[in-house]
């Protein structure tokens, strides 16, 4: 456990789809200015935890707290109100709208909209091909760029808690990199980083702690460096074991 206060803990989530149970009592934590990664193989309920954790799917049991209080049964917009933001894989844009629009959508509550200019800056300081390419078509950015736009809109919320679905997918190492150097500095202004995603090596690098989930339950769990150099989890995850390599 962190010595931070925990900004988000979901604790014993079952959830699912239909009659298809995920998760079956996952309990996680993220404090601010940490990075927390969730691993496992497809179907393990990374990407379901994440969604519960948001608000767009509502647990079954199990209960999600934020500063302490519970989000769980809350719409996702008023959870967002509150400061937390999450990030869909495969870096979506509204592809007529500029870069810039793009971004502008993220500010759309009262209290980001007030900081809008300000955060601005902060996102174009991150990754300032951004700003290069504000007024082009987000339709026209290549896929990493895309990612790093997805990322830009959610900070113009500026969260508290940031949720990161596969935010490495489909980057080469060069734009991995920036992404990664960005995740860094978001979570070193005391912001609460929640991650998930296949590439084991690059998140592990980047993560204080990590969850290895395995048929919807938290199979193991530690730090960064820990979590990389024990063979359980390297056993647990052969199909995307080449990243631990």
């Amino acid at each position: 456990m962190s010595e931070l206060r925990p900004r988000i803990e979901a604790r014993e989530i079952h959830a699912g789809y239909g009659r298809a149970q995920v998760l079956r009592g996952a309990s996680v934590d993220a404090a601010g200015g940490e990075i927390v990664a969730l691993l496992g193989p497809n179907g393990a309920g990374k990407s379901t935890l994440l969604r519960v954790v948001a608000g767009l799917l509502r647990p079954a049991r199990g209960s999600v707290l934020l500063d302490g209080l519970p989000i769980g049964q809350s719409p996702p917009w008023e959870i967002a109100a509150r400061g937390l933001v999450m990030v869909p894989e495969g870096g979506r844009a509204f592809g007529p709208l500029s870069v810039r629009e793009n971004l502008d959508l993220g500010a759309f509550l009262p209290r980001a909209h007030a900081r809008a200019k300000e955060t601005f800056r902060e996102v174009f300081a991150l990754f300032p091909i951004l700003e290069t390419r504000q007024r082009g078509r987000a339709e026209d950015l290549s896929g990493g760029e895309r990612q790093m736009l997805a990322i830009g809109r959610g900070l113009m919320a500026r969260p508290r808690v940031l949720c990161l679905d596969d935010p490495f997918l489909g980057l080469g190492r060069e734009v991995a990199d920036k992404v990664g150097d960005a995740i860094r500095a978001v979570a070193a202004r005391g912001v609460a980083v929640l991650l998930a995603g296949q590439h084991v090596r690059r998140l592990l690098g980047l993560a204080h702690r990590g969850y290895l989930l395995d048929e919807g339950r938290v199979a193991l769990e530690g730090s960064g460096p820990a979590l990389s150099n024990d063979p359980r989890l390297a056993r647990a995850l052969l199909d995307v074991a080449r990243d631990l390599a």
